[in-house]
């Protein structure tokens, strides 16, 4: 029975560990070829980002989805409210997108996907540390500290994204000069569902950022505790 449990155990690591390392790669492949095309190209990089490392940010982003199981079936110990809207958020914008090659190319999208980068690099290689061993006070504070911050500026510019989309979907109503490809010609993507997720966005993300600095709060006080008895 012991050896079922450690067995079990041992694949739950494996597996979580494999799942941090993929995305950890997959965040920091996207990160240096934005910021290297930035760096060659200047401005002009923007209008490519999304052509260039869409695929790769789309594909990250379905895997997080695992997050959500993970944490349902107890592999994670954290709350299932945050992780949830963060994870939809950047899928249902990730779709809006691809179905509106209109809006690809705009220095927004640029935005987006770097502070999604940057929240990637915060989570993922303390998530593999912690994993591994106990994690670095200095490193446990920067995630946790640094997290919230860029939560709030990346839920921010899903909202400009989703105002500045709302012309390009009431066009394509009135008229066939803006046609929205696939699944963006159905109902769903229409203004008014549009206006209702930025609602959404608006209420979920704010008691996300207030979930997270309680977070932030319990984690770090518990390891002052620690540091004190010590």
């Amino acid at each position: 029975y012991l050896n079922v449990i450690f067995c079990r155990f041992s694949l739950s690591l494996t597996y979580l560990f494999s799942y941090n390392l993929l995305q950890f790669c997959g965040h920091t492949w996207i990160f240096a070829n934005m910021t290297a095309r930035f760096l060659s190209f200047g401005e002009d990089a923007q209008a490519g980002t999304f052509y260039f490392v869409g695929v790769t940010m789309g594909v990250c982003q379905l895997l997080s989805l695992l997050e959500l199981f993970h944490i349902a079936d107890g592999f994670e110990e954290c709350r299932l409210f945050p992780r949830f809207m963060q994870v939809m958020e950047r899928n249902v914008l990730l779709f809006l997108l691809i179905s509106l090659e209109e809006f690809q190319s705009k220095p927004i999208v640029c935005v987006q996907f770097y502070l999604w980068n940057i929240l990637g690099l915060l989570r993922y290689p303390h998530e593999l540390v912690c994993l591994t061993g106990t994690p670095y006070l200095k490193m446990l504070w920067v995630h946790q500290t640094l997290s919230v911050p860029v939560y709030l500026l990346s839920a921010v510019t899903e909202g400009i994204s989703i105002v500045h989309m709302l012309p390009y979907w009431s066009e394509s109503e009135g008229t066939d000069s803006v046609q929205p490809k696939g699944l963006a010609s159905m109902y769903f993507y229409s203004p008014y569902m549009l206006m209702g997720w930025l609602l959404l966005l608006v209420l979920g993300s704010s008691l996300t950022a207030l979930l997270l600095l309680k977070e932030r709060e319990e984690i770090l006080g518990s390891w002052n505790k620690k540091l004190k008895k010590d």
